[in-house]
């Protein structure tokens, strides 16, 4: 019971205040079509990454885990004319969906796509000396969410907001017996954080369409 009024609540909100129009349905849409997970955010997560980008008044944006592009599209929804999305994708599959759903957004000038693993491509950023971003999503595969977070920090500024989506996992986090490498790589990012002293973070726990949840939003103090 407590689930389904969670999943109501979600909707109501997400209704309310984070409408899906024409183009981010076709996204959903074309994940069935290509046989790809839905695993994207929900439209209520999409409009709270547009907030935050606004805090800290995003210009440059950074995303790991492209998959069909529905995020991408909220948070380039975000962007001034000027901005500039950079996002990751490792499985060409899906990016050639994600970057049809781009386009079907009328969002291809301020998303620039990159395919391959993504400790490649963030240590190639690092080593072309890649202009800080002001805001930076992961969302990719989990065993090296700790890695991803320190290029992260690294491609920051301070007052880069920093969120890493599924850190709680339905609260599997604190089955500290677990050989899950999905679940011991988000640990170990949300253990590593107690110590960093580059970053202020919390968890937020998440409740709703997506099930039992969380994300780590940091904000860099300094690099």
């Amino acid at each position: 019971m407590k689930e389904n009024i969670f999943q109501k609540v979600d909707i109501y909100i997400s209704n309310l205040l984070a409408p899906e129009d024409k183009a981010l349905t076709d996204v959903i849409k074309s994940l069935d079509d290509a046989n790809i997970p839905q695993m994207s955010v929900s439209a209520n997560h999409g409009k709270f990454l547009q907030i935050l980008m606004i805090c800290c008044n995003a210009k440059r944006v950074l995303e790991l885990g492209t998959l069909g592009g529905y995020s991408t599209i909220w948070m380039a929804r975000a962007l001034p004319d000027n901005g500039k999305l950079i996002t990751l994708e490792v499985n060409k599959s899906y990016a050639d969906v994600a970057r049809k759903n781009i386009e079907n957004a009328g969002l291809t000038h301020k998303v620039e796509m990159k395919i391959g693993k993504a400790i490649d491509i963030l240590a190639n950023l690092i080593s072309q000396n890649e202009e800080p971003f002001d805001f930076i999503i992961i969302d990719a595969d989990k065993p090296p969410y700790l890695e991803y977070f320190e290029y992260a920090v690294k491609l920051s500024h301070q007052g880069t907001i920093i969120v890493c989506d599924n850190v709680v996992r339905e609260g599997k986090i604190l089955d500290i017996k677990s050989s899950d490498e999905r679940l011991i790589g988000v640990q170990r990012l949300n253990e590593s954080l107690k110590e960093n002293k580059n970053v202020t973070a919390t968890i937020l726990q998440t409740v709703g369409v997506k099930e039992h949840d969380g994300m780590v939003i940091a904000v860099v103090n300094q690099n």
